[in-house]
């Protein structure tokens, strides 16, 4: 009962904004580290959705155990291929999935993840694993993981020389994707307006439908009412 109070607190803590009290928090209970809220989303992801990246490194070091999710976030790469290894998609909700292409909590798969928080070196272990580079996330953004690299500019990732989306035999939606973010980038409207002023793909399969730059994806919250996904 204790715990569960623990953990109450540390969602309420992380809400206010009150990083310095969170972080009391886990130095008096270090179990808070393996809180989830009620959606089954985990701290660390939760911290790291706020832009909150020291304090999920801490909270990852007070962990008994990294799932695949938040390896792929952190690009904890030794994690990641032993949850590989391990076939440890924790959070995973379908059967009718190949392992590494099971979601999260939040509807996310570890690809997603890796490639919205800019961890192209995760990304080549998912892609090279089995992972699928088409995969649409299982909620309301349908976006892939190209989506969710470019939605918060990891342009490393999404279609630079050595992204890791470019060489694993993507099918054309990828590809017509990739090359629309290309020749984005070299408009004025670009320059000034980032992604937020790109038009939709002709991908013909998920919609881009302003998704990834507009419903709230940043990689840190303006306000704690809502949260930013990949």
């Amino acid at each position: 009962m204790e715990s569960q109070r623990s953990f109450g607190k540390c969602f309420e803590l992380l809400q206010a904004g009150d990083v310095d009290g969170l972080r009391q928090t886990l130095e008096l209970d270090s179990s808070a580290a393996e809180a989830c809220d009620a959606a089954g989303v985990s701290l660390l992801m939760q911290s790291l959705y706020r832009g909150h990246c020291d304090l999920a490194e801490l909270i990852a070091s007070r962990k008994n155990a990294l799932d695949i999710f938040e390896a792929a976030s952190l690009g904890r790469l030794d994690r990641l291929k032993q949850c590989i290894r391990d076939g440890s998609a924790t959070d995973a909700r379908s059967v009718d999935l190949p392992s590494l292409d099971l979601p999260s909590k939040d509807g996310f798969t570890a690809l997603h993840f890796a490639c919205f928080f800019g961890q192209p070196e995760a990304a080549r272990v998912l892609l090279e694993n089995g992972a699928s580079v088409d995969a649409v996330a299982a909620n309301p953004t349908q976006v892939m993981p190209l989506h969710s690299a470019a939605s918060v500019r990891n342009l490393e990732v999404a279609c630079g020389p050595s992204s890791p989306l470019r060489d694993v035999g993507r099918p054309t939606t990828i590809k017509s994707a990739s090359c629309s973010i290309t020749e984005h980038l070299s408009t004025p409207a670009s320059r000034r307006d980032g992604f937020r002023s790109m038009p939709p793909p002709r991908t013909g399969i998920v919609p881009w439908s302003n998704s990834c730059c507009s419903a709230g994806l940043t990689p840190r919250l303006p306000t704690t009412k809502a949260t930013p996904r990949p």
